[in-house]
């Protein structure tokens, strides 16, 4: 017997533990599927939810994580197992037949591409054929296409470290401009799905920040929010890239990094949409309330 509104939630953290946080304030309950027992687990047992233990890409642990679910919520981080669990979670929640929504968080650069399009990282191509697979599953799908995200590493860690040097913000975009938006926001945009999914099934929605700017002009931001100068310094893509292994990253993720550093370099995050206050009722927050809000994160 399926739980009234039951939603499972994939992973301890990232996007879906903030939209657990959005749910849990509307008394909606959650069950996460998470991959081990830890102090995450034991965290969110304590706020109010169901915690499994099971992997996305083993299908009898994602059956038994479905039973008695009504809503959920499809995401991984950057993962060469991507197309692997959407292909799993398709093939077992339409033999289950119990859901009424499935929400996909996806990439607003899938909305550019193409069948052939090779310009994307090996990510981001996992995320078209994701969608094509849910898609033809026929099951209540919902994809969320966010832009790049304002908490990626680009505009948070690795900002603030040079903001704290020197008070500047160093990476190789050129001239490109971008529109990143907050997590919050995503979260709240699938939130708001998952409450009351049967408006959205079948349609996509489209993400991004209140406006598009060029790094000089995120730089600006940066400098009203945190009330000290923040210059833009445009690296060379290849002194840049060189610098990523230092990071630890796994190879798959490092070339989505870098691939995101070309595309934004070429303009392809020129864009802006109204999606999430569409959805929400309430704006995206800018780059400037953004910052303001975790300032002493950035000046150290």
């Amino acid at each position: 017997m399926a739980t009234d509104n039951l939603v499972l939630i994939p992973g301890a953290g990232g996007v879906g533990r903030t939209v657990f946080e959005h749910l849990r304030a509307q008394d909606v309950p959650v069950r996460f599927l998470v991959r081990r027992e830890d102090e995450r687990a034991a965290e969110l047992r304590a706020l109010g939810a169901e915690v499994v233990i099971g992997d996305l890409t083993r299908p009898e642990t994602v059956a038994a994580a479905l039973r008695g679910v009504t809503r959920m919520y499809f995401a991984m981080r950057v993962s060469p197992d991507h197309l692997l669990a959407a292909t799993v979670v398709a093939s077992v929640a339409r033999e289950y037949g119990g859901l009424d929504a499935l929400v996909d968080l996806s990439q607003m650069t899938v909305s550019q591409m193409t069948a052939t399009s090779t310009e994307e990282s090996h990510q981001q191509r996992l995320h078209w054929l994701a969608e094509q697979v849910l898609d033809w599953s026929g099951l209540p799908v919902v994809h969320i296409r966010p832009t790049v995200f304002l908490d990626t590493p680009l505009f948070t860690m690795m900002a603030a470290r040079s903001i704290q040097a020197n008070g500047t913000i160093a990476l190789p975009f050129g001239t490109g401009r971008t529109s990143p938006v907050a997590v919050d926001d995503v979260a709240r945009v699938v939130a708001t799905v998952l409450r009351d999914p049967a408006p959205h099934i079948g349609r996509v929605h489209e993400l991004t920040g209140p406006r598009s700017v060029d790094m000089t002009e995120l730089a600006a931001e940066f400098s009203r929010a945190l009330g000290r100068p923040v210059s833009y310094v445009d690296l060379p893509l290849d002194r840049w890239k060189a610098q990523l292994p230092k990071l630890g990253m796994p190879p798959h993720l490092e070339q989505h990094v870098a691939t995101m550093a070309q595309l934004h370099r070429d303009g392809r995050y020129d864009r802006t949409t109204d999606g999430v206050e569409r959805v929400t009722g309430a704006p995206a927050r800018s780059i400037e309330e953004f910052v303001a809000a975790r300032k002493d994160f950035y000046l150290g």
